[in-house]
């Protein structure tokens, strides 16, 4: 497999993950600014989600061998 088949997958997964992030921040600062407790309690999930989502193993055959 060539290492040009693997970049989609990992943008796409890069792209999810970060869109997670920025969506977690988003409502950390309404959670500060405008609904304090809606805005902690959808930022904790997002956050745990957009982590998991960066670190999630998606092709094996798109991984490096150590």
């Amino acid at each position: 497999m060539k290492l040009s088949d693997c970049v989609p997958e990992k943008m796409s997964k890069a792209f999810v993950g970060g869109f997670l992030l920025v969506a977690a921040l988003a409502s950390l600062i309404a959670g500060f600014t405008i609904l304090p407790l809606i805005g902690f309690v959808l930022a904790v999930p997002l956050v745990l989600l957009g982590i998991y989502f960066l670190r999630i193993h998606v092709n094996d055959q798109c991984e490096l061998e150590p």
